[in-house]
């Protein structure tokens, strides 16, 4: 079974784009970033990386899965400076087996953007 989870973003319909497919156990998940406007108290990347696994999570819940169903993650960042403290954020959060990551710095649409986070999950039901 196949289908999609939205966030009900309305660009999503601009971009062509889910927040997430499910297709049977996997779940691809949109970049997810941790800023979003007129909501965001935390202005850090730490802080913008724990809203991202918050909405990450909710999509998975949706699922029928969660955090620890994620076997990938690519996570974007600003400022490479950031890249650290965020590693250290996911270091708390995934326990073995924890998932493959790739980190890269990059730019966003919006400069209050600093992280951005992207994942690829397996719900074994």
């Amino acid at each position: 079974m196949r289908y999609a989870i939205s966030s009900g973003s309305p660009f999503e319909k601009i971009g062509g784009y889910s927040r997430a497919i499910v297709d049977d156990d996997w779940v691809f998940i949109s970049g997810t970033s941790g800023y979003v406007e007129g909501e965001t108290e935390a202005d850090d990347a730490v802080g913008q990386t724990k809203k991202a696994l918050e909405i990450i999570s909710s999509t998975l819940a949706e699922a029928g899965g969660g955090l620890r169903d994620i076997v990938s993650l690519r996570v974007y960042v600003a400022r490479r400076e950031d890249i650290l403290d965020i590693a250290k954020h996911l270091g708390t959060v995934f326990q073995d087996p924890r998932p493959t990551n790739t980190t890269v710095t990059c730019g966003f649409v919006n400069d209050e953007i600093k992280v951005e986070i992207e994942v690829t999950a397996r719900i074994r039901k």
